[in-house]
């Protein structure tokens, strides 16, 4: 640093500054010591940076949730928050910023320092959906370090018992023998389950109206009372009304067969590729330090082999996941082809 700053010095107290034979004139000298202060603040931000990460974390913590507390993405994150606290010596603090579908929180995160003291606690509408139905500052794909996945979320269709089905392929033969008849709920336009739906009535080539509600809680009323047939919702939302009678199930929206529901095929088995769930993971603004990402993403990993972790994910409906370091990055970009899809299926225009 002495000689560096002696450089400076020097450049400062010489009228000219002679490289070779040319005499730079005033103007370009100036160029040369911003460049020279430049390259000097970046050496420093480098330096604080690699500092942090070694001694990281040495201060509180926040994970930003884009949604209210009570949810199911606020619940998951309070669980990794307590395990990552008592493991790291300092408090993990949940902090709730909630509006524009998630975009606040996330563009909040994405501008942060990347420093590993301020986390996304990400679900696949914020990360993968939301930028393609809607105008925002960030990129889901790009802004972000996935860190790890703590849960994922499976997606169930539950229709009325009024429907003559009991199997998927029933279904789909009564709904193509009564074309415009029939509709199905979901949670908003744009939501998980109304693009689920979506993708399905277009794999399987059927017309039914998208009835949109404000919440799950609403659409599932209905679908119980008979006002809609068809609604795509978390195992949380329909299981007890699917064990009470009230509800008939015909599939599971994830690759493999549901915990909860052994018994009940895979959307998949009958239209390959099919997939939809919910994601919930942390992530970091871009360019934080690697060392920071492995030491949580190995946290994370032993989350989801202890007992007690996994019976408090599953009693949210959730399935604790072991996707960390690159798994995390790498599934984001393999699904995104699938959203997209799902969205045009939807007939949604980008805001």
């Amino acid at each position: 640093m002495y000689k560096f700053g002696h450089g400076i010095r020097s450049l400062c107290s010489t009228q000219h500054v002679v490289v070779g034979n040319v005499v730079l004139n005033q103007w370009l000298r100036r160029t040369v010591l911003l460049l020279a202060f430049g390259t000097a603040a970046s050496i420093a931000t480098t330096a604080a940076l690699a500092q942090s990460a070694s001694g990281w974390p040495n201060k509180p913590v926040r994970l930003v949730v884009p949604f209210a507390a009570g949810g199911n993405t606020d619940t998951l994150a309070r669980i990794a928050a307590e395990r990552l606290s008592s493991s790291f010596g300092q408090p993990f603090v949940v902090e709730n910023r909630v509006g524009a579908s998630g975009a606040i929180a996330a563009e909040f995160v994405a501008r942060a320092a990347p420093d590993g003291y301020t986390w996304f606690v990400g679900a696949t509408p914020n990360l993968l959906i939301v930028p393609l139905v809607q105008k925002v500052n960030y990129d889901g794909l790009r802004d972000f370090a996935p860190v790890a996945v703590i849960a994922t979320n499976p997606f169930v269709l539950g229709i009325h018992p009024s429907i003559p089905a009991k199997t998927l392929a029933q279904f789909v033969a009564h709904v193509k023998a009564n074309p415009d008849k029939l509709n199905y709920a979901s949670a908003g336009a744009g939501s998980i389950g109304h693009l689920s739906g979506a993708l399905l009535l277009a794999r399987a080539g059927l017309s039914m109206a998208h009835v949109p509600y404000k919440g799950g809680a609403p659409a599932v009323a209905d679908l119980v009372g008979g006002q809609v047939q068809m609604y795509f919702g978390n195992a949380s939302e329909l299981l007890p009304h699917i064990r009470a009678g009230k509800l008939t199930v015909l599939g599971v929206s994830t690759a493999r067969r549901s915990r909860e529901l052994p018994d009940v095929p895979t959307i998949a088995e009958t239209y390959p590729g099919f997939l939809t769930y919910t994601l919930n993971g942390l992530l970091l603004p871009s360019g934080t330090p690697r060392d920071i990402q492995e030491r949580v993403a190995q946290e994370m990993a032993r989350m989801a082999r202890d007992p007690l972790a996994i019976d408090r994910i599953h009693r949210t409906g959730s399935d604790p996941s072991s996707i960390g370091l690159g798994d995390f990055a790498e599934l984001l970009r393999r699904e995104q082809p699938l959203w997209i899809e799902a969205v045009k299926s939807a007939g949604i225009k980008p805001e």
